[in-house]
């Protein structure tokens, strides 16, 4: 870049930073810019200011949970994950009753508040299975959400059961569904879903399920997968999409980002390398300052490490996710960084942070005090809903 291509866009630079420290609403097209030319410092200052002005009372948060996936099987073949088998396969497997029991009461000994289960699109798991797994949990363990059930899954769960996905999570959520995970979004242009996933439920209507979820009272999560072959500008778009849809329901209750582990996968051999943690503070810092309408933005730990997390909470980051007490989809793929409770508070804390623990819906559960001014926030589903058409019932 020339000096004379360089002083027009420090300048635009500048007006740009000017306008997110005046909490005005960035467009995609800023987004982009930021993204290509702002540096990083830049970057995590600003996502800094924008998670300091949504969260002034300085609190990180984390949940206690576990992760559970009651089966592995998946017909939707995407090529960067490395936990699913093909039915019939030699490693398939659904966990019997009294094994998923067991891990959900080990979770509940601890404390634990939240269990997010997930299992792929077994071809014979209809909704009637998962409802009956779900009533059981429910009145075996109520002080656990069941925070259950990708976008994806549930589209697929519909079409096993022929019928309209809202009346699916109707019959979900009376079983004991307390929200919804943000799984299945990877980039949600179809260009990139073509390429990684075209199989699985396309972005529209991904988009459409959350929609419902939300429409049912119900909260729940969103993510993206980056670092393959989607273009900066895809990268925006993922979230202009996301950031519309939440000023139309507010039903997300964080944002979180990870880089795709292509180690190990079925596909590696199409996968570029590993994207730097450069490149995820700088995607982290744009989601921060881009989704002004969606409270939390979570860091990946156990993809990024834990000194990663404790960057990116001076970078945008708010929360620190789950404990992970299990987690078998990212760890199938060689990426491993699991971390005991204590190390979590310890991280945060060296942060220059307040660590509490939380509820699925960012209310506080920690018995220790908060700090003044800071709410408690929700304590169930249904203070957490944020819908429109739910809140008017």
């Amino acid at each position: 870049m020339t000096t004379a291509t360089r002083a027009p866009r420090r300048r635009a630079l500048d007006a740009l930073a000017a306008k997110i420290e005046a909490g005005e609403r960035i467009t995609p097209a800023e987004a982009l810019e930021l993204h290509e030319h702002a540096d990083l410092l830049t970057l995590g200052r600003l996502a800094d200011l924008v998670r300091a002005r949504l969260h002034p009372h300085g609190v990180v948060s984390y949940i206690v949970d576990r992760n559970i996936n009651p089966t592995n099987v998946c017909i939707t073949d995407c090529g960067f994950c490395a936990f699913y088998r093909r039915p019939n396969h030699g490693e398939a497997y659904v966990l019997p009753r009294e094994v998923l029991i067991q891990k959900v009461q080990e979770v509940a000994a601890l404390g634990g508040r939240q269990v997010l289960m997930q299992g792929g699109h077994h071809p014979y798991l209809k909704s009637d299975w998962w409802c009956d797994l779900l009533s059981d949990l429910n009145a075996r363990f109520p002080q656990v959400n069941l925070h259950a059930l990708s976008a994806p899954e549930l589209d697929h769960l519909a079409k096993l059961d022929k019928r309209p996905v809202e009346a699916v999570i109707a019959d979900l959520k009376a079983a004991g569904l307390g929200s919804v995970p943000g799984a299945g979004a990877e980039i949600l242009v179809e260009r990139v879903r073509k390429l990684i996933a075209p199989k699985k439920t396309p972005s529209a209507r991904w988009l459409d399920v959350h929609r419902h979820v939300h429409e049912a009272g119900l909260r729940s999560s969103a993510t993206m997968m980056f670092g393959h072959f989607e273009t900066p500008a895809e990268r925006v778009e993922h979230l202009r999409v996301l950031r519309e849809l939440q000023d139309e329901t507010g039903g997300f209750t964080a944002f979180a980002c990870w880089n795709v582990q292509p180690e190990g996968v079925p596909e590696a051999e199409r996968y570029p390398e590993k994207t730097t943690p450069a490149v995820y503070l700088r995607v982290n810092a744009i989601a921060r300052i881009f989704l002004d309408n969606v409270e939390n933005l979570q860091t990946s730990y156990v993809t990024q490490g834990m000194k990663m997390a404790q960057v990116s909470l001076r970078a945008g980051c708010n929360d620190f996710g789950g404990t992970m007490l299990e987690e078998n989809v990212v760890s199938a793929a060689g990426c491993f960084h699991l971390a005991p409770i204590e190390a979590i508070e310890r991280t945060i804390t060296e942060a220059g942070f307040l660590p509490r623990r939380r509820n699925t819906w960012y209310g506080f559960v920690d018995e220790r005090e908060l700090p003044a001014g800071c709410p408690r926030g929700p304590a169930t589903r249904e203070e957490g809903a944020t819908h429109r058409a739910w809140i008017a019932r």
